[in-house]
């Protein structure tokens, strides 16, 4: 069995957000995205958070995540397009 369970990590990474937002989190699929990108950043060489002696940087990403030691950033929509209209007139 898996520890934490996919639900249990949900509930923990949704824990920071207000009440009036939506949750940061809504399925499986966002939280092995959420996990496995910072499995990369770890690999790339960002420190851990938490001790990672001997630990794969999956897990390590995990735990993280579970005890609140990372968080997941909203979307700005607004910035992302005025940053893709920047990138496409620098490109022009």
């Amino acid at each position: 069995m898996i520890h934490p369970s996919y639900t249990e990590l949900m509930q923990a990474i949704n824990e920071g957000a207000e009440l009036e937002d939506e949750p940061l989190v809504t399925s499986r699929y966002s939280v092995v995205l959420a996990t496995s990108k910072r499995a990369r950043q770890l690999i790339a060489g960002k420190e851990a958070m938490v001790p990672a002696a001997g630990k794969k940087p999956l897990s390590v990403a995990v735990e993280e995540f579970y005890k609140g030691k990372v968080h997941i950033l909203p979307d700005e929509p607004e910035e992302a397009a005025e940053t893709e209209k920047t990138t496409t007139e620098e490109n022009i």
